[in-house]
């Protein structure tokens, strides 16, 4: 606050201030970073300031115990220039946790403000994590990284311990679920997906669940995880 009112009117807590305001990230250790009007020519030892369109600062502006902050949206733009990928995943998270804001109404957020800085970077992260497969699609694709992992082909679309599974390989005791978003899942739905993975584990089964953007952006990864799985399946089994 005594950043904000060194800085005078109109004068706003932003960037890693207003994320560690906001508890959804850690603010700079030898500044307060605020945003001023972009005509301002103010100036604040121990303050970084950031000159926006009038316009825009007051779009996004709100307050957070009595103090003038960028909301919790346009921090997260403001961030994500800076952070590296897993760094804005943990502050969407955050947000999420908090009900700051959540990734639906992020995602309809974003598409209202393209060409903004930090718009298209947090857009493509955001889609990346609640990227969906069609079940062709998945299958299509994950069925060849099975086979690289050296594993025979899978039943698909069976019921297991009263569970319609993704991928079941009877022999090998195996089952590989997969999950379309991995943000904002409620807790009925982590509830569900334990309940299922603890039905199968105690039939002896060995559950596997990967998200649909492991399959479609990390595929060497996922075909690891199914060799050293199978590899540990085929020993438990002899």
């Amino acid at each position: 606050m005594a950043a904000v009112l060194a800085c005078g009117q109109g004068a706003v807590l932003s960037h890693s201030s207003a994320a560690a305001l906001w508890r959804i990230g850690s603010e700079h250790r030898d500044l307060v970073e605020i945003s001023l009007p972009s005509l301002s020519r103010r100036r604040r030892p121990g303050i970084r300031i950031y000159r926006r369109p009038s316009l825009n600062l007051q779009r996004s502006l709100t307050t957070e115990h009595g103090i003038p902050v960028t909301t919790p949206i346009q921090t997260l733009i403001d961030m994500s220039l800076r952070l590296d990928r897993s760094g804005v995943e943990r502050m969407i998270n955050e947000a999420d946790k908090y009900n700051l804001t959540h990734p639906p109404q992020l995602r309809e957020a974003l598409a209202a403000r393209a060409g903004e800085p930090g718009v298209a970077r947090l857009r493509h992260i955001l889609d990346r994590r609640t990227f969906r497969l069609t079940k062709e699609e998945l299958e299509r694709r994950f069925l060849p990284l099975a086979a690289r992992a050296g594993l025979p082909t899978p039943l698909t679309g069976q019921w297991v311990n009263r569970f319609e599974v993704d991928f079941y390989w009877p022999d090998l005791g195996l089952v590989v679920e997969t999950d379309g978003l991995r943000y904002h899942r409620t807790p009925a739905e982590q509830a569900r997906d334990r309940l299922r993975d603890q039905t199968h584990t105690a039939a002896g089964l060995v559950p596997l669940r990967f998200t649909h953007e492991q399959v479609r952006y990390e595929p060497e990864y996922v075909a690891r995880i199914l060799a050293q799985t199978a590899s540990c399946s085929a020993i438990s089994t002899k």
